[in-house]
Order: structure tokens, then sequence, then C-alpha cells
């Protein structure tokens, strides 16, 4: 009997001293948190230089962690803000508008509210450039212009509500930007459709560009295109008003070289 209850003594120390070997373990595995003393203020400060430094993703923890632990005050509301900046800068534009939609949402009279919008303008703006820089390897009919439309509603609600923003005159040249590149991207469906023998989708296409975009650069070939259209379609009486229109706006214009009468016939 005294030789069992030793050895199930033996086996309980045993176990004893393997589970504090494994607590020691992880103890001596588990990482000490360096910011655990720091108040916000530091916490931003180390953030702000992280991200000055180029190093967003880091900063993206820090100002997290801000939040989490000081949720109220200027310097969780500025880390909201930094974050929306952080991760348009690392590249992830959805994230970018999410948290510029979040910061809008939860401080609509913030003092640094345009900079919400302009962020959310940007951050879309970017993610279409990204497209649009390798436009020559890529049909555009397969381009979503959702990035483009989404760059423009968010510098429009910027230019509408805060007129006297710093950000309003970089956002108006984006936003023409934006717009001829939406009406190439209608006008290029508008050829595609065109060349395949789908006229009422050509002329419907080219009359979206000239009602929507009257003064962009392709308002010139949509014209064409619904003279050529409305043609094929033996719609004679609306393709010489659309001739008519587009020898009044553009009396010089390259479709008119390959002759005068019927010169459309000539361009298929």
């Amino acid at each position: 009997m005294t030789f069992m209850l030793g050895s199930v003594t033996g086996k309980l120390a045993r176990y004893v001293a393997l589970a504090a070997a494994l607590t020691l373990l992880g103890c001596k595995s588990a990482p000490e948190d360096e910011t655990a003393n720091w108040d916000a203020q530091k916490i931003y400060s180390e953030a702000k230089s992280l991200m000055n430094g180029g190093g967003y993703d880091q900063a993206i923890k820090l100002f997290e962690k801000l939040e989490a632990r000081y949720p109220y005050g200027r310097y969780a509301q500025q880390a909201q803000l930094d974050t929306a900046y952080a991760y348009y800068k690392s590249k992830e534009p959805d994230l970018a508008v999410l948290s510029a939609d979040r910061f809008i949402k939860l401080h609509p009279n913030h003092s640094d509210v345009d900079y919400a919008y302009y962020l959310k303008g940007l951050a879309n703006f970017n993610e279409d450039l990204g497209v649009l820089g390798n436009v020559l390897n890529k049909d555009l009919t397969q381009r979503d212009p959702r990035a483009s439309l989404d760059a423009f509603y968010a510098f429009r609600e910027l230019v509408e509500r805060f007129p006297d923003s710093k950000y309003v005159a970089d956002a108006r040249l984006r936003m023409q930007y934006l717009v001829n590149s939406l009406a190439s991207h209608e006008i290029h469906v508008a050829r595609y459709y065109y060349k395949r023998g789908a006229y009422i989708a050509a002329a419907n296409r080219s009359q979206s560009v000239i009602m929507q975009y009257p003064n962009a650069p392709s308002h010139e070939e949509a014209l064409f295109l619904l003279v050529a259209s409305y043609d094929k379609l033996g719609l004679n009486t609306l393709r010489d008003d659309a001739e008519r229109v587009l020898r009044q706006n553009f009396p010089s214009s390259r479709y008119f070289s390959k002759g005068t009468t019927e010169w459309w016939k000539h361009w298929d």
C-alpha cells in the first residue's frame, strides 16, 4: 500500500513539474506589449511616425489599439481619419473607403470631415487609374466603371457640401478627368456594339454619351456613331438630324474627310 501511494505521489509530482514548465514556457513565448503603459498621445505619436515613414500596416495596428483603449477624445478621432489615409497609401481602397465612411458617420461636423470625402474620392480614383494604366491590354467593355463613378460621386459631394474646402480645386480637376473617362468607356462600348451589328445598342450608348457627357471629347464620335447606327437601321430622318448636329458642333470633324455624300458608309 505504501508502495502504491508513493508511486501515485511521484507521478503527481511529475505532472505538477511538467505543468509548471509548460506555464513558464508559455510565459516566455508570449510577446510583451511595449505599449501597455502608453497614453493616447504616445500611441498616436508613434503611429504617426510609422505612417510618415511608410510603415502603414504597423501604423494601422497602433491606431486601432489607440481607439480600443481611448475611444473618446481628439486622438481617437484623428486616428480614425489617419487609418483611412494609411489604408489608401497601402493600396487598400475598399478599406480606405470604409474607414472614411465610418469617420463621416461618427463625426459629421468634424472640422476635417471634408478630407474624409476627399479620401473616398482618391481611393476610388487611384483604383480606376490602376486599371486605366493597362488600358491597351484590356477590353474596355469588360471594365467595370464603378470605381470611376464612386470617385466622381465622392468628389461631387465634397464640392457641393464644402465649396470652400482646400481640396475642392483638385477634386474638380479629377471630376473632369473622370467624366472624360466614363464617356470614353461608353463610346468604346458603343463602338463594340456597332462593329458587331447591334445598331440599336450602339445608338443607345451613343445617345447616352451625348446626353450625360456633352462636353467630353468623346461627344464627336458619339454623334458619328449615332449617324452611322441610324443609317444601318434605316432611320433616315434621325440620321439626318444627327448629322446636322455633328456638322454644327464639329464642322471640321475628321469623319467628314472621306467624302461629302453618305460619308458615314466609308467608316465601317
